[in-house]
């Protein structure tokens, strides 16, 4: 007998006038009626409904929606291939805001004269500082943070063009490791692993070899932070994460 309006509805968390619009403009038609000319909707009208609120996520129109979906060939599957693909481009620009978002607090935090654009700008997706209060907290017992807070707030804008310029040195030392197959506990991918180590101590605190440690765990367990070494390449956040130990173990 299929399902009627009130029960999709209640499926799909939409109201019944909203499935009687659909109906209206042809964008979902239910399958079948009653005697008495109540809707009823099949499985398939199910599946079409999905596509539907999919597509109104996405931000798409009801009438892009109807095109979409009667193209020629079309079928469940690649609507949502297409679907996926749209929402990890979509998470990608979140995943993106977020990082804007958080410069904006960490220079607020530290008092950088900069405006949170032109900091955004400055550190591009390359940011050691603002990993040092988390580090302080969780494995330093430090004064990373305070460290962090005194040296930035005297910076100039030529220094953070320095600093990000060194950022982006080290970041290529390992892409060009990783992408190249040198081993995480390698020679090279060690020494990068103390470039980056020793980047962030010149510039924001004095950063040991367990804060490091703490910080490569970091990289891989925050998606904050490990997207933008993925964006770089897949794996790399995992493996510049076991250089940082590896290389932590070789000064031990």
């Amino acid at each position: 007998m299929g399902y009627s309006v009130g029960q999709v509805a209640r499926f799909a968390g939409i109201t019944v006038r909203t499935l009687h619009h659909y109906d209206e403009i042809g964008l979902l038609r239910p399958s079948e009626r009653t005697a008495a000319g109540y809707r009823r909707y099949s499985e398939p009208d199910l599946d079409r409904l999905q596509q539907v609120l999919f597509y109104r996520e996405l931000g798409f129109s009801l009438e892009e929606i109807a095109v979409i979906l009667d193209e020629p060939g079309s079928d469940p599957v690649t609507h949502l291939r297409r679907q996926h693909e749209l929402l990890r481009r979509r998470i990608g620009r979140l995943e993106a805001m977020a990082a804007a978002v958080q410069h904006a607090m960490e220079a607020r935090k530290m008092g950088i004269s900069l405006t949170p654009e032109e900091r955004f700008e400055m550190f591009g997706d390359f940011d050691p500082a603002q990993f040092a209060e988390e580090a302080e907290e969780r494995w330093g017992g430090t004064d990373a943070f305070e460290q962090t807070r005194r040296r930035t707030a005297r910076y100039t804008r030529d220094d953070w063009r320095a600093i990000t310029a060194e950022a982006g040195e080290v970041l290529q030392a390992f892409a060009a490791a990783f992408a190249e197959g040198a081993p995480a506990d390698g020679e090279r991918a060690m020494d990068a692993a103390e470039r980056h180590r020793a980047h962030i101590t010149r510039w924001f605190y004095d950063c040991t070899y367990e804060i490091h440690k703490g910080l490569g765990e970091t990289y891989v367990a925050d998606q904050r932070f490990a997207v933008n070494y993925e964006r770089v390449a897949e794996g790399l956040s995992r493996w510049i994460r076991d250089a940082i130990h590896a290389n932590a173990a070789r000064h031990a």
